[in-house]
């Protein structure tokens, strides 16, 4: 019995952590689309910016995947479609290929710590785009 409190703190401290977390997961990935996505994609998704206007493919409304998906997110879809090296392309073929983007930006980690960082970025940026579901 002397342990208890020892291990109610242990578990407080572990869903603490596990919050912290999550915020921060949060957090890196809101950044991530600020600064990869909000200039055509608008600052809440719904891609209702003057910048649209001059592209030659206007990109989609973000917050309706979900909803334009029978209430599902298309997790894996767009995930393919951020990275866009599996030959998805978005918007038809005008969006960055953000895999080689990010994975140039990880070169120095070598071949396979660059790839971690590519997909730790692009499954950052998909867990955001699909918090901001209407």
């Amino acid at each position: 019995m002397t342990h208890l409190p020892l291990k109610v703190g242990i578990a407080a401290l572990a869903l603490f952590s596990l919050g912290a977390c999550s915020a921060y997961a949060q957090s890196v990935g809101e950044q991530e689309y600020m600064r990869s996505c909000g200039t055509c994609h608008g600052v809440d998704g719904t891609s209702n910016t003057p910048f649209s206007d001059l592209l030659t493919v206007a990109p989609p409304d973000l917050t309706t995947l979900a909803a334009n998906n029978d209430g599902v997110f298309p997790m894996l879809q767009v995930i393919h479609m951020i990275d866009g090296r599996s030959g998805l392309r978005g918007h038809g073929s005008e969006m960055p290929i953000w895999g080689d983007r990010y994975a140039d930006d990880a070169d120095l980690a070598g071949t396979y710590g660059a790839e971690l960082i590519v997909r730790g970025r692009v499954l950052e940026l998909a867990e955001y785009l699909a918090s901001i579901q209407q």
